[in-house]
C-alpha cells in the first residue's frame, strides 16, 4: 500500500521535496506500480472530466469487465487517488472523482496522449 507520502513524492516534480531517503528510480517505481495495469491510464483519463457514477465508468471504458473496473477503482482509492461516494438509495448510487493528488495526472496524461498521436504518426510513416 503507498502512503500519502509516498505519492506526494512521486507526483512532485521538484526534486528538492524529496528525502534523500527516495531516490529517484524508487519514486519512478512508485508511479508505476500506482499506473499499472490495463484499464487505470484510461479510468484516470475518464475521471478527469468529473465526477462519474460507476455505470458511466463502464459505458466509456468498453471492454473492461465489472470485477476488473471494480478492482481498478479500489486500488486507486487505497492509492488516495479516487474517492468514492455511496448514496443510500434503491437501487445504490456510487460515484466516484479524483482527488487533489488524482488531479495531479492530468499532464501525465496529457503527456501519454501527445506520444500517442506522435507514435501513430511514426508507425504511419
Amino acid at each position: 500500500m503507498l502512503s500519502q507520502l509516498s505519492l506526494d513524492l512521486l507526483l512532485s516534480d521538484d526534486a528538492a521535496d524529496k528525502p534523500a531517503s527516495c531516490t529517484d528510480e524508487e519514486a519512478f517505481g512508485l508511479a508505476a506500480d500506482v499506473l499499472a495495469g490495463k484499464w487505470t491510464a484510461p479510468l484516470v483519463r475518464e475521471l478527469l472530466s468529473g465526477t462519474k457514477r460507476y455505470s458511466q465508468l463502464q459505458n466509456a471504458l468498453s471492454g473492461v469487465s465489472p470485477k476488473m473496473l471494480t478492482a481498478r477503482l479500489r486500488l486507486l482509492e487505497d492509492a488516495r487517488l479516487v474517492t468514492r461516494k455511496v448514496y443510500a438509495t434503491v437501487p445504490p448510487k456510487t460515484e466516484y472523482r479524483l482527488t487533489e493528488l488524482g488531479r495531479e495526472l492530468a499532464p501525465v496524461v496529457a503527456a501519454m496522449t501527445t506520444f500517442g498521436a506522435q507514435l501513430a504518426l511514426a508507425r504511419a510513416g
